[in-house]
């Protein structure tokens, strides 16, 4: 792995790493902005916690050294859980300014995911 291309994975990672944890808090102590966008998106409210504890668990997944399984888990549901918020938003009709943050985040984990070093990767045995 070049110098260039480790230094996008820290970078990415690191903002990514934080864009999650910050939401997953955010969602977790569900404050009141949360609350309100997701009766606005017609989601229930326990779904914060739900996705406020994977977030965190996603981030630490992600940091962690070796699991290359549980990364690969964790930047899908990473995944899944942003873009899925796009398309919340965009069934709403809502603002671009709300499509802001997750769009953000989902380049975030697809740079990260694509940079990541050679023992962060699940190995494929060719038989």
């Amino acid at each position: 792995m070049t110098k260039r291309n480790k230094i996008i994975y820290w970078i990415s990672t690191l903002w990514l790493a934080l864009g999650m944890t910050s939401t997953g808090i955010v969602q977790l102590i569900k404050l009141e902005e949360e609350v309100e966008m997701m009766t606005h998106l017609g989601y229930p409210i326990y779904f914060l916690t739900i996705i406020g504890v994977w977030k965190i668990l996603g981030v630490v997944a992600v940091l962690l050294p070796k699991f290359p399984l549980l990364k690969e888990w964790a930047y899908a549901g990473f995944f899944f859980n942003m873009s899925g918020a796009i398309i919340s938003h965009l069934a709403m009709d809502d603002q671009l300014t709300e499509l802001f943050g997750p769009t953000l985040l989902l380049i975030l984990i697809v740079v990260s995911w694509y940079f990541r070093p050679a023992d962060r990767k699940i190995v494929s045995v060719n038989q």
